[in-house]
């Protein structure tokens, strides 16, 4: 029988020895804010309000992905916590809720902010204070710039780069096009003009012979439709929000006018945009994706695909399946989760920034095939490359590099 001073004393060096591996391990974790044995806080905004609100599907899918991943255990044991705010689509606010993310809710980052104006207005603040600014849901080039924001990364291909790709698209196929531009009046619609401008290069003065601003405060787009439709345009390149395309494919159909219509990635979504504007309005519609659509049946056996669609099921029940905002919102969720995953126990701001600006070859369910996440310390872009698709009967349709239906 043991007496009581030497259980005492084997129980003394017992929880010594327990306590000492605990600092170890403990001196092998670093978290930055927002971090503990439990928790992860991520910080985003959108527009839950306001004329971009059509955008907020792109974060409910995050929230709706990420608490799929935490029924399933979370991060490495970690469950995410995912603080998402209104900022109406307005810069000051974005500031304003931004703030309250980093200096009040100490978020470990800042993910998939929606918009350029919105995310221009923070990249600066951001980068001052070395938050990552993860995944911005907008296309801007200015997002690929590691020298002057080391803390900045995006995720789409640029808006600059898109609209070259339809430039280059319509110098093979109509070389004598008289294109109108349709824009918004702000850093999303002018990276679009610039990336016109730049991709038909010489020939962009005698080609581009209307351009049409708008804001986003304007009640309706008609007048400048009216304006575009008197110039004798027979292309137009629509560089409008989801709640103005929507109206430009409706208002287009009512006034007849039927130039080839290029619609902007962004707005390419059938549930947000084409159902409600009438699928009869959009048929020949052009746009560009990376992703794969939905709506489209050619994906019916593809695993990706079906793990999405049940995942909508499950996670957004009623949900629209074809819009493709949702589609966005699951494939940067993922991006940021296998990011988390990578940086192990290391979940200090400096190693999610490491983990962010080295991904290599990174496979997402939803992405088209042989398109691959990519990043390295000099290039801040994940997603390069774009496929041109048609909008025919209720669903979009991938060309081939001549611009024709593969058959």
């Amino acid at each position: 029988m043991v007496s009581g001073r030497k259980l005492a004393a084997a129980s003394y060096i017992a929880v010594a020895a327990v306590a000492s591996c605990g600092s170890t391990w403990a001196a092998d974790m670093k978290y930055g804010p927002g971090v503990s044995d439990t928790e992860i806080k991520i910080g985003n905004t959108s527009p839950y309000s306001g004329p971009a609100s059509a955008f907020s599907t792109v974060a409910k899918a995050d929230a709706a992905y990420f608490k799929k991943v935490n029924e399933e255990g979370g991060i490495n044991g970690r469950k995410i916590t995912f603080l998402s705010y209104d900022d109406s689509y307005s810069p000051p606010k974005t500031v304003e809720q931004t703030r309250r993310l980093v200096e009040n809710d100490e978020v470990l980052l800042v993910f998939n902010g929606m918009g350029t104006a919105t995310n221009s207005a923070v990249q600066k603040y951001l980068n001052a204070k070395k938050v990552p600014q993860l995944f911005v849901s907008s296309g801007a080039a200015k997002w690929n710039d590691p020298k002057k924001y080391p803390w900045t990364i995006g995720f789409t291909p640029s808006y600059e780069k898109e609209a070259e790709f339809y430039a280059k698209f319509l110098l093979e196929n109509r070389p004598e096009a008289k294109i109108a531009i349709l824009f918004q009046n702000d850093d999303f619609g002018k990276d679009y003009l610039r990336g016109m401008r730049q991709g038909l290069g010489a020939k962009a003065q005698s080609m581009i012979i209307a351009e049409e601003p708008f804001d986003v405060s304007e009640p309706t787009i008609d007048s400048h439709l009216l304006k575009l439709k008197a110039s004798g345009a027979d292309v137009l390149l629509d560089v409008a929000s989801p709640k103005f395309a929507a109206q430009v494919l409706k208002r287009m159909s009512e006034i007849n006018w039927r130039p080839l219509h290029i619609l902007t990635y962004a707005s390419a979504s059938i549930g947000g945009v084409i159902k409600p504007a009438g699928f009869e309005t959009a048929q020949g519609v052009l746009s560009a994706t990376y992703f794969k659509d939905p709506s489209d049946p050619v994906w019916k056996a593809d695993p990706g695909f079906v793990a999405f669609s049940e995942f909508v099921d499950r996670y957004l029940p009623g949900a629209d399946h074809s819009d493709t905002m949702i589609v966005n919102g699951y494939n940067i969720a993922q991006a940021l989760v296998y990011v988390l995953k990578q940086c192990g126990d290391d979940l200090s701001r400096e190693n999610v920034m490491r983990v962010a600006a080295n991904l290599k070859d990174v496979e997402l369910g939803m992405l088209l095939p042989g398109i691959r996440l990519q990043t390295s310390p000099d290039d801040f872009a994940p997603v390069k490359d774009w496929r041109l698709m048609r909008f025919e009967g209720s669903s979009w349709h991938l060309l081939d590099a001549e611009g024709s239906l593969p058959r």
